[in-house]
């Protein structure tokens, strides 16, 4: 099974540590993370019966680039469930 397709339906706090966004970052690099492993960085947390990786996904596959989402308009991104002003605003100033 490809990686980037695990979908855990858990909080990432109860993940394996060795398979945790964070702790992979620091073990291995950035390079080794996939999109959706970043984003979860970033948003620290997803919205209820929804990890932040699994936000990550759902926001790419519908934006399909950081490009694309980085030109979108704040209330497309509102649609998505979790993404409230500080997920936002951590999105927004991380693209700059």
């Amino acid at each position: 099974m490809i990686k980037d397709k695990i979908i855990y339906n858990r909080s990432i706090k109860k993940w394996p540590k060795d398979e945790r966004p964070r702790e992979r970052l620091f073990k291995y690099g950035e390079h080794i993370l996939t999109n959706a492993e970043l984003l979860a960085i970033l948003f620290e947390k997803g919205s209820e019966g929804l990890n932040a990786v699994d936000l990550g996904r759902e926001i790419l596959s519908h934006f399909k680039t950081f490009r694309n989402m980085s030109h979108s308009d704040i209330q497309e991104l509102r649609k998505f469930k979790g993404m409230g002003d500080a997920k936002i605003a951590q999105l927004r100033s991380a693209e700059r």
